[in-house]
């Protein structure tokens, strides 16, 4: 069954629209990855103010790959290319790590 990454994002109040904007513009970057299956960024309503990363992959094997990737690096590298005195979209990121055991 399918590896699950999920990335915990604490973004900093007033900064959703950024972080949001940030994925859009990079919207598809992670689609070509070997293995890749799914990706969602979900906003919190209600529990929580950290946003999540949600993706989906057919082996922890492949998003490690992704991870160690040159694509990886330069994506996440301009999101701490910005200009001087803006605030960080994000400041904190946990990853959290599931398989997938039953799907329907």
């Amino acid at each position: 069954m399918s590896y699950v990454a999920i990335n915990v994002l604490t973004v900093p109040a007033g900064a959703g629209a950024t972080l949001e904007q940030r994925f859009a513009a990079r919207q598809g970057a992670v689609d070509s990855a070997p293995g890749f299956e799914h990706f969602e960024l979900l906003r919190p309503l209600e529990g929580t103010e950290d946003y999540l990363v949600y993706t989906r992959w057919r082996s922890e094997g492949d998003f490690r790959a992704w991870r160690d990737s040159q694509s990886f690096g330069q994506g996440h590298a301009q999101a701490t290319e910005r200009p001087e005195g803006a605030r960080p979209a994000a400041t904190g990121s946990t990853i959290w790590a599931f398989e997938v055991v039953q799907s329907s």
